[in-house]
């Protein structure tokens, strides 16, 4: 038997950098180094662990939808170990929101084939962590979401849920999409030699057309979800120093009652 794992992907603004957003209130990516969503490390990791545990023919592919330099978290995830990955790219996809990223995804998927979907809990950007739910619903599979633990199992996916309060043990027919969370076992290092054999792993690339996807359903015009505003963060100013000269307890008790702290 074989089983086809395709992992969405997403390239990411470098969350240590100066990010602000562009003139039409999209993140501006131009300024900013981008890579591979640390939380879809995760996703990439628990396929490369179902593949490495199972007896089956595993296949890994990643997808993502972005610009250009989202072939660099590509080459990150191959070289990690995926076997191959799709990018879709094209220039009406600019501002594309959840829901058409969503679109874009599953019609992707579609057209590779695939038995499971893997995602990470959310990106490290929007932080909406809603497209793994519209996948499935778009696909009309099962979902299986914030999974702590996964594996694949004659035909069933299964996987462990973590609560605040209990855990869950929830289980699905393939084909199916999970997601998981940062609790799931940490991502692995690309070694020299898988970075040197992601070089030479297939990257397929798509555009709107070859989805059969029209620019007027997705793209900024076409989002349901939009910034209307934003204002850049205040520049940090100079704290509260207290001085201690005898009530210094006093003192910074009534500071953090002033502000609400205690």
């Amino acid at each position: 038997m074989s089983l086809r794992i395709v992992v969405t992907v997403k390239y990411v603004p470098d969350a240590t950098g100066d990010r602000h957003f562009a003139d039409d209130l999209t993140v501006d990516r131009d300024d900013v180094d981008g890579l591979l969503s640390e939380l879809d490390e995760y996703a990439v990791e628990q396929a490369l662990r179902i593949a490495e545990n199972s007896d089956d023919d595993v296949e890994v592919t990643v997808l993502t939808v972005g610009p250009e330099d989202a072939k660099d978290a590509l080459r990150k995830a191959l070289s990690m170990g995926a076997d191959k990955a799709i990018h879709v790219e094209d220039e009406d996809l600019h501002g594309t929101d959840a829901i058409g990223t969503s679109l874009v995804l599953a019609k992707a998927i579609e057209k590779a084939g695939y038995d499971l979907v893997i995602s990470g809990m959310a990106s490290t950007d929007g932080s909406m962590g809603v497209v793994p739910a519209l996948l499935a619903e778009r696909l009309g599979v099962p979902q299986v979401t914030l999974l702590s633990e996964v594996s694949v199992e004659d035909g069933v996916v299964k996987g462990r849920r973590d609560g605040d309060t209990a855990s869950e043990q929830l289980q699905a027919s393939l084909p199916a999409v999970v997601s998981v969370t940062d609790q799931s076992g940490e991502a692995r290092y690309p070694s020299f030699k898988g970075i040197m054999a992601a070089k030479k792993k297939p990257v397929t690339s798509w555009d709107l057309s070859d989805l059969d996807i029209e620019a007027d359903e997705v793209g900024l015009e076409n989002a349901y979800t939009k910034v209307e505003s934003a204002a850049e963060r205040p520049a940090r100013t100079a704290g509260t120093i207290v001085k201690d000269e005898g009530e210094g307890g006093k003192q910074l008790a009534e500071f953090l009652a002033s502000q609400k702290f205690i």
